[in-house]
């Protein structure tokens, strides 16, 4: 259930601030050390607006994700939190990929569900081939030596759209590479040369979203985002 109102209590032992909702398990005493809190603030949380969300969404052009053998259910209710905020209206959930029928996809997705439809399908190839006869673009999010650096993607605004997204151990299908229009990748700096797949979704998900880009020099280096090695959550 989505938070109403939530309050900020500050310990007076140790003097840890933290936010208490209602349905947190340790009630008036702090998580911390255990001892007395007192109330500093109190705020209620205005409900998301149903009829706002969908009206978002006339007019928008075709997106849709492909999830193809993503383990982690807190992987894949995130990236429908995502899929939805971006503007996606479709989710493929493919091989042993959850649905939101499990609760850790429920649980992160937070009833994004309801706003962005869903199917589940075996075999992830198969589907990929009867959407490219139907006119869909398909948009691998991989490193490789083909891939091109996401800020170089040309997207038309009306091409319909659907961005694979593979394994959190072995990537995406080479299948489905094969089958891919294009292979994109996100370009990384610093000592770690890989992204959490919800986390690369997001970034990729804005890229492809329609939104007007900013004119300039990159501002990160080129090297190649590592799906293969994310964590599972």
């Amino acid at each position: 259930m989505p938070v109403s109102a939530f309050e900020i209590h500050v310990c007076t032992s140790c003097g840890l601030r933290y936010p208490l909702t209602e349905e947190n398990s340790f009630g008036n005493r702090c998580p911390h050390c255990l001892g007395e809190t007192q109330t500093v603030l109190v705020k209620r949380v205005g409900r998301e607006s149903i009829s706002a969300k969908k009206s978002r969404r006339v007019g928008h052009q075709q997106r849709a994700v492909l999830l193809d053998n993503i383990r982690s259910g807190w992987n894949v209710g995130s990236i429908l939190r995502s899929a939805d905020g971006f503007g996606f209206d479709h989710a493929y959930l493919c091989g042993i990929t959850p649905t939101p029928e499990k609760e850790a996809v429920a649980k992160t997705s937070l009833g994004a569900e309801n706003f962005i439809t869903w199917s589940y399908h075996k075999n992830a190839v198969e589907l990929i081939k009867g959407l490219k006869s139907e006119g869909w673009n398909i948009y691998a999010l991989e490193e490789g030596k083909n891939a091109v650096d996401i800020r170089q993607t040309t997207l038309h605004p009306k091409d319909k759209i659907v961005l694979m997204l593979g394994s959190e151990i072995t990537g995406v299908d080479p299948g489905l590479l094969e089958l891919a229009d294009q292979t994109i990748t996100i370009p990384m700096r610093g000592g770690k040369r890989s992204l959490n797949v919800s986390v690369a979704f997001a970034v990729a998900a804005y890229a492809v979203s329609g939104e007007k880009r900013e004119a300039g020099k990159p501002t990160t280096s080129k090297a190649s985002t590592k799906l293969r090695k994310t964590s599972k959550r």
